[in-house]
């Protein structure tokens, strides 16, 4: 009987311990992604489309994507975008959360930017509800990375090791986390243009190296446009 018991006591000792013990990065817990309670982003992560005026003027006024360096005339051709998306949110610690924290959440300024809709959406090439482990923006790889552990840190979400381990080899490699504003495309002479999007350097570039910079579709107005074949002379090219 005093054996059982021992037992039993050194058990409840040590159950706290084992429950603390978890590995973590930077701040956050390291776990495996987990959806605890159903999802549905409509209704569970609202926002306002008037945020998107927000960003703009966060930007200076600039209609800017980040992630591709990329300009717009008007907010009309960006969709907003949430740096850690909602999916990504859920699974990581908000499936638990109340209903009010999830839409502080969904229209934090911290939390949003804008992209190109073949960037933000699922597709080739696009973010969709993609961890870091998953995917990464072709620019401004170092303001992002330090952004996903500002929001995550914010709402006591966690990361799994892979994307700990995607998100460390960016910033372990930063020497500012700024967001950068590059110089507009269409002020960029010929060599610059072809430097950033001809990958294999034979004076063209093909539809698969702007998807692999995520600039597609490329229109009349960008600069990589003059370098690329319009067959059907619509002014669009790689739709």
């Amino acid at each position: 009987m005093f054996k059982r018991l021992s037992i039993v006591c050194l058990m409840s000792t040590q159950l706290p311990f084992i429950a603390m013990a978890q590995d973590t990065w930077r701040g956050l817990v390291i776990t495996e992604e987990n959806r605890c309670s159903p999802y549905d982003k409509k209704k569970q992560y609202p926002y306002s489309q008037s945020v998107e005026d927000d960003i703009v003027e966060e930007m200076d006024g600039l209609v800017y994507g980040p992630y591709t360096g990329r300009y717009f005339e008007s907010d009309t051709s960006t969709d907003i975008e949430h740096i850690v998306a909602a999916s990504e949110g859920h699974d990581s610690g908000l499936c638990d959360a109340s209903a009010e924290t999830r839409k502080e959440f969904a229209s934090d300024l911290l939390n949003l930017t804008l992209a190109a809709p073949e960037i933000n959406r699922c597709g080739p090439g696009g973010k969709c509800g993609y961890d870091a482990a998953e995917w990464l923006p072709n620019k401004n790889k170092c303001w992002f990375a330090n952004r996903i552990v500002e929001i995550k840190t914010k709402y006591a979400l966690s990361v799994d090791q892979a994307e700990a381990n995607a998100l460390e080899a960016v910033l372990s490699n930063c020497q500012s986390v700024a967001m950068i504003f590059y110089p507009e495309n269409n002020d960029l002479p010929r060599q610059d243009a072809l430097a950033l999007y001809d990958d294999n350097e034979n004076g063209q570039i093909s539809c698969t190296e702007a998807r692999n910079h995520n600039i597609a579709p490329v229109t009349r107005a960008h600069v990589a446009y003059q370098y690329m074949r319009d067959a059907d002379g619509d002014g669009v090219v790689c739709e």
